[in-house]
């Protein structure tokens, strides 16, 4: 009992290390993807047809592919052309790209969800476009995305395992190495608590938000 509670303990830190690559992948994406995607998302409603067909072409391709492929053609694809990026960057970059497609068009509903008397009564009060988008639209925006926007962040925990196609050591990864010098399955229970921890961290996260921006509804 000693020696397998001793083995989880030293299966643990193996895998724990691993997931240091799983979080700052993800780190990266949440940072940059979500601005992204509130930037594109007004880009498309706006009353430019170029910007709109645009980032409507944009969200289709990258939300119509999957991601594996992009993954594939960020690191090996470029390649042809003599981009050759390092594991870690063509990982952000694809990830970043696909999330913030998706965020975009959740984003673009929750504005154009947002009653158009707003906008009239903003101006009434003499604010312009930045001003109304800032105090009055986007803050009840948050809080109308928070859900769909939880789901992408929960799904890009368990998204961030296909890196290992491009041979990076992630925490699934970690977790296989294990199983395949043992042949046992610690390491997959292991890895799965991890990742459920992580989720559930998220959600807690989340929920904080939700009860910060109530006040808008």
């Amino acid at each position: 009992m000693e020696n397998y509670l001793q083995y989880i303990y030293d299966s643990s830190i193996f895998i724990l290390k691993g997931s240091i690559l799983t979080v700052q992948l993800y780190f990266v994406t949440i940072v940059f993807s979500i601005p992204l995607g509130i930037i594109l998302a007004l880009m498309k409603i706006s009353k430019y047809k170029f910007l709109k067909l645009s980032i409507g072409f944009y969200t289709w391709v990258f939300r119509g592919t999957p991601l594996l492929l992009q993954l594939f053609f960020t690191y090996y694809g470029l390649s042809i052309f003599g981009i050759n990026l390092p594991p870690f960057t063509a990982a952000a970059l694809t990830f970043v790209i696909n999330y913030s497609a998706y965020l975009t068009e959740i984003y673009r509903a929750g504005i154009e969800s947002i009653d158009k008397g707003q906008y009239e009564a903003a101006k009434a009060l003499n604010m312009n476009y930045y001003q109304t988008m800032k105090r009055i639209i986007l803050p009840q925006v948050v809080r109308r995305t928070i859900p769909p926007t939880c789901n992408e962040a929960i799904n890009l925990v368990k998204d961030t395992a296909l890196v290992v196609i491009i041979g990076m050591g992630d925490l699934l990864r970690s977790a296989k190495e294990l199983f395949s010098r043992d042949f046992a399955v610690t390491p997959f229970i292991i890895a799965a608590v991890i990742y459920l921890l992580m989720t559930s961290v998220i959600v807690f996260f989340f929920k904080k938000i939700e009860v910060k921006y109530s006040i808008y509804e």
